[in-house]
Parts: structure tokens; C-alpha cells; sequence
């Protein structure tokens, strides 16, 4: 047995993501498809395959020398698509005399080939199809007793049975396979067409109980379609069957009771599909005693960042299901930057949740689930100062482990903006974003960031000078605190880079969601010096300069997020916010020598 994979579509229903990636290369729980379908050939005793290529060909013709298959697999470059029949007649000097499996690349089945297989040698014919019920898709019509009778636009399917007189209108076709043949199903991978053309093919449908179902992009042939295909042209295999039937020649149906079955036609059923495939073995990994039943997902809120998330259900465990997107460039992206900076961390021992399984294409990371308490409502809820205190110290202690553990073996190469907390970064990221998307964007304010850039390099400057250098996870506010068991987990941790443990001190104590009191932070400061003079002997007033500046610089920040996340998303809950983080900006900027930065001061005090 031999086979072929169609692997040349455009995959234009899949922009922009297929602009990067040809869509045979999508993965499903971290495999590509070609992958999964060239393994499931394997297993199924096929001799060779052959892969048809257009699109992005060289990016298929490098993974698959980058596998070490147990089979030759061969790709054939075509410079203009030829389509699904062309794609046969073109692989003509690799077929021999046994039929052999034609398969889509963007599918994704259970299906047993070698089941298939055994069914198209049982029977007298020239091609066997697989098909599915599906009531949207299906144009593929079938007798009682399996055969192909022809192809149909859905939409016309009825008035041309009707004019047959195969059907009437107060009554549809009827299926004669049973209701539950068709899973969850989801689409028809052949491009459908009008096949009744004359008076001459209306005869072949002349027969009670037509079915009308699926194709779903799997097929075993016999090597005599060749020549019913023309050399050198496009050719739909679907017109070539047409005239196969039209001339005599057989071809079945093979209808699986149960198959599981679904195509990556559109990014909607892209992620339906890995969804699907994952959850229940994440479940598996997460818990021993877990045994596979239905899954419900409950949509949870979101909050700064465009990323999805849900709670999945099922019986009494639950996971977290993160879903950042599906890729849209080659470079490292944010959900590369969440998975491997979160298994660092965790195999570091820190607290944070465990990722189970992920797939870093689609965007999905399914994680432990920490339940719905933050550090936030559990100092809104504190019943004393003293509580507030001893929750905050803990939370330190544990960023004191954070910046040392996770800078240690940190390989800079999995952050996805810079590696670093840098000059440059301060500047664009803070410093910039506060003057646009805050002075400009939310308040409509006219002002050139070149006029203040001096005294914000100086401040970016100082922000860096006498850094406890480590892991910094530069979002260290309630809000990504979790609290459960009464134990505390730290969340969010994708924006992490090496830079000052300062910076994090700064954006907890700075924190607009809880608007600790001037004295608390200081207190808090003087705690975190004191631990840290425990460990390794630090400078006091060198810690607490570079902490007053990387307070200076969180504030910009925080300011110009609140801005963005109002003014550009729509996100109007972080506004209540914004008082408390420009009465800690008044704060902290009084911290310093305020003739240094004269610009920035006048700006201060004419927002506030």
C-alpha cells in the first residue's frame, strides 16, 4: 500500500495565519498534522507516501527532513496547483498496480486505515470514499447498499431529486445509516459541483432510499482512475469520479458507526479541533484518578491582555485552559514565552500553577487550577493592618526566591520582547507609553515625548544602578497573586525577563488595586532590605535608590496601561483605578530631586 497526502492548498480560509505556516503544518496537542497522518500510515503498513506541495513547500520539505520516518516519505513540488485529481495523475511513476490511500493533510480523524483498506478489497470497485453525516456538508449521494451515485451542491440537491422523482416536497431524503454514524462532525473537504448536467446522468439516481452524506477527505483507489485523469491540468477528483460513475465503474461508500472526524478549514474549527484532542489528556496528566467523561467549560472574565480564559470541568476536577491565540508570526511569541518561563520556574520549585499540556501553535496551555481568590480580595477582606502586613511580608519572602531561584540557569531566549529590563525598554515601554497612551491618548493632551526624553534617560538610567539582579516578573501586582489552601501562587509571569528585584517590590507595593497606605510601603521596604541583608549583605540606601526609581518608572506604566486599556479597548474598569495610581506617582516622584527632572515635574503637577 502506498499513499498520498494533499498538501498543496493555499489555506486561505486560515489567513493571516497561514501566511507564516502552510496549514498541513498546524498542531494538534504539539504534533503537526502531517505528522499525526504520516505516523497513522505507519502504523497502518503503508510502503511509501508521496506529499503534494504548493504553498510554503519548502517549510513541509524541511520538517519532513527534519523526522526520521520508518517509511520513505516524498514531496512533490508543484509550481501550479494541479488539484486533487491533477495531484494523482502527477504522482503516476510512484503508484504500482495495488490501490492506494489519497488523504487531505488538514484533517484530523481516528479512523482505522487498515479497516478502510480491507473494506476497498472486498469490494468490486474502483474507488471507496469515507464518508460522514453531516447535514450542512453533505453532498455526496449513497444508496441502501453503499454505493456512490453522484455528487451535489446541498442547495440544489432537493429540486434535482424532485425533478427525478426521487423525492417530494413535503418530505426529505431519509438516511438509511443510523443517526449516531456521524460523531461530531464537521465539514466536507470536496469542492462540490452540480453533476447533473443532462437527462443521461438523472438516470443513475433512479432508486429509493438516496443518503445524502460527507466526504470526508479520505479515499482508497485502484490505479485505472489514472486514466480518466488528464496530464498537465488542473483536476477535481470529484469531476473525475462523476465520470467514472457516469461510464459504469463502482465506487463505495465507507460509512464508520463511529468516527471521529474534523477538518482545520477555518480557525474557529482549528481550535475546536485541538481542543477537543487535548482537554481530556490533560486531565489524564493532571489527575491518577481520572477516567474520561464530559467536559464543561465556563468562560472566565479577563482582564489587561487580549488572551481567553476558561475553566474546564469535568466531574470533580477542574483545569485552567489559557488560550493566547493562534500564532501569527515565527518569532517568539507570548505563549512561548508562558510555557517555558512557567516549567523554569516550576521546576525551580517556586510557586506557581502547573502547566499540563500545551500547544504553543494554537495558543492553548492548560494549567492547575488555583480557584478564583487573589491577593487583591483578600486584603479588601482583611480584618486588620497587622493581617495586611503579614500577608505582604509573605508575598516577599517568596519574590526574594522568585528573583534568585528564576534568575538562576534563566535562558534569555525564551522572553519574547527583550531579555533584559533595559534603557530602551523603560523608554518605550513606560516612559513613552505613559506621555501616548495616557497624556495623549486618555487625557488629549498635545505632548512631544523628544521635549522631556533627557530627563526620563536619566531616570531609565537610575532605575537600573544598584540592582539586585535576577528573575523579574515585571506585573507583580494582586491582581496576579493567587491565594489558595492559604498558600500563595504567582500567575501572569509571561512578561518576565532579568532585571532588578526592585522593579517587582515597586509594582507590589505601587499596586492601584489595593492602594497600600505611604507608611505600609516603606515598612514593607525596610523588611525586604532586611531580608535581603540576611542573604547576601546589600547597600540600604543603594537598594532604595534604584527602588525609588523602578517605583517611578511602574508608575509610567501603570498609567499608560490604564490609558490604553480604557481609551483603545474599551476596558472601562481599569478607570476607577486611576486615581490611586497618580496619587503614588505624586508620591514617589517627591521621592526624588525634583529640580533634576523640572519637565517631568510640570507635567506631574498640571495631571494632578
Amino acid at each position: 500500500m502506498k499513499a498520498l497526502i494533499l498538501a498543496a492548498g493555499l489555506g486561505t480560509r486560515l489567513l493571516p495565519y497561514t501566511e507564516h505556516t502552510p496549514k498541513p503544518l498546524f498542531s494538534v496537542g504539539g504534533r503537526p498534522l502531517l505528522d499525526i497522518i504520516i505516523r497513522k500510515l505507519e502504523v497502518a503498513g503503508c510502503e511509501a507516501i508521496i506529499i503534494n506541495t504548493h504553498h510554503l513547500h519548502k517549510k513541509i520539505d524541511d520538517f519532513i527532513a527534519s523526522q526520521k520516518y520508518s517509511i520513505p516519505v516524498f514531496t512533490s513540488y508543484e509550481p501550479i496547483i494541479l488539484g486533487t485529481g491533477g495531484a494523482i495523475k502527477n504522482a503516476a511513476d510512484f503508484w504500482d498496480n495495488k490501490p492506494f490511500i489519497v488523504i487531505n493533510s488538514d484533517i484530523f480523524t481516528d479512523i482505522n486505515l487498515n479497516e478502510l483498506y480491507d473494506f476497498h478489497l472486498g469490494q468490486n470497485c474502483c474507488a471507496t470514499l469515507v464518508l460522514t453525516d453531516f447535514k450542512k456538508f453533505n453532498n455526496v449521494l449513497v444508496s441502501q447498499d453503499n454505493l456512490v451515485l453522484g455528487f451535489e451542491q446541498q442547495q440544489r440537491a432537493q429540486s434535482l431529486l424532485l425533478s427525478a422523482g426521487l423525492a417530494s416536497e413535503s418530505k426529505s431524503i431519509k438516511s438509511p445509516y443510523p443517526a449516531d454514524c456521524s460523531g461530531d462532525l464537521q465539514s466536507n473537504h470536496s469542492d462540490p459541483f452540480a453533476c447533473f448536467d443532462n437527462d443521461k446522468s438523472l438516470s443513475v439516481y433512479k432508486q429509493d432510499n438516496i443518503a445524502r452524506l460527507a466526504f470526508t477527505g479520505i479515499q482508497v483507489i485502484d490505479p485505472e482512475i489514472l486514466g480518466f485523469i488528464p496530464e498537465n491540468i488542473f483536476s477535481n477528483s470529484i469531476d473525475v469520479y462523476r465520470q467514472m460513475i457516469i461510464s459504469g465503474k463502482k465506487i463505495y461508500a465507507y460509512i464508520p458507526q463511529k468516527l471521529q472526524w474534523n477538518d482545520i478549514g477555518t480557525p474557529e474549527t482549528y481550535k475546536e479541533v485541538v481542543i477537543e484532542e487535548t482537554a481530556s489528556k490533560a486531565f489524564m496528566i493532571a489527575f491518577e484518578d481520572y477516567r474520561k467523561q464530559e467536559i464543561r467549560t465556563i468562560n472566565l472574565a479577563g482582564d489587561g491582555s487580549d488572551r481567553k480564559w476558561s475553566r474546564l470541568i469535568s466531574g470533580t476536577h477542574s483545569l485552567i485552559l489559557a488560550d493566547h491565540g493562534i500564532r501569527r508570526e515565527n518569532a517568539n511569541t507570548e505563549v512561548d514565552s508562558f510555557i517555558n518561563i512557567g516549567i523554569h520556574l516550576k521546576h525551580k520549585g517556586l510557586p506557581l500553577p502547573r502547566i499540563f499540556l500545551h500547544d504553543a501553535f494554537s495558543g492553548l496551555v492548560f494549567l492547575e487550577d488555583l480557584g478564583d481568590l487573589n491577593l487583591q480580595a483578600v486584603i479588601m477582606n482583611a480584618g486588620s493592618q497587622s493581617e495586611i502586613i503579614n500577608w505582604y511580608k509573605n508575598v516577599i519572602d517568596l519574590l526574594i526566591e522568585l528573583s534568585y531561584s528564576g534568575g538562576s540557569d534563566f535562558d534569555t531566549s525564551w522572553t519574547y520582547q527583550t531579555s533584559n529590563y533595559s534603557i530602551e525598554l523603560i523608554l518605550e515601554k513606560e516612559c513613552k507609553y505613559f506621555i501616548d497612551a495616557y497624556l495623549k491618548g486618555y487625557l488629549n493632551l498635545n505632548i512631544n515625548f523628544d521635549k522631556y526624553k533627557d530627563e526620563f534617560v536619566k531616570i531609565a538610567s537610575r532605575a537600573l544602578e544598584n540592582q539586585i539582579e535576577g528573575f523579574m516578573h515585571r506585573d507583580m501586582q494582586s491582581r496576579n497573586i493567587m491565594i489558595k489552601d492559604g498558600s500563595i501562587y504567582f500567575i501572569d509571569f509571561q512578561g518576565g525577563r532579568i532585571g532588578p528585584l526592585q522593579y517587582d517590590l515597586a509594582s507590589l507595593l505601587n499596586d492601584p488595586y489595593v492602594g497600600l497606605p505611604y507608611k505600609i510601603r516603606i515598612e514593607l521596604v525596610e523588611y525586604c532590605i532586611k531580608k535581603l541583608s540576611a542573604i547576601s549583605g546589600i547597600n540600604k540606601n543603594n537598594f532604595y535608590n534604584c527602588f525609588k526609581y523602578c517605583s517611578l518608572t511602574r508608575n509610567l506604566q501603570i498609567l499608560g496601561a490604564f490609558g490604553f486599556l480604557s481609551k483603545i479597548k474599551g476596558k472601562t474598569f481599569f478607570e476607577k483605578y486611576i486615581p490611586a495610581a497618580l496619587i503614588s506617582l505624586k508620591e514617589n516622584f517627591k521621592l526624588l530631586d525634583e529640580k533634576e527632572f523640572p519637565g517631568i515635574k510640570s507635567l506631574i503637577d498640571n495631571i494632578l
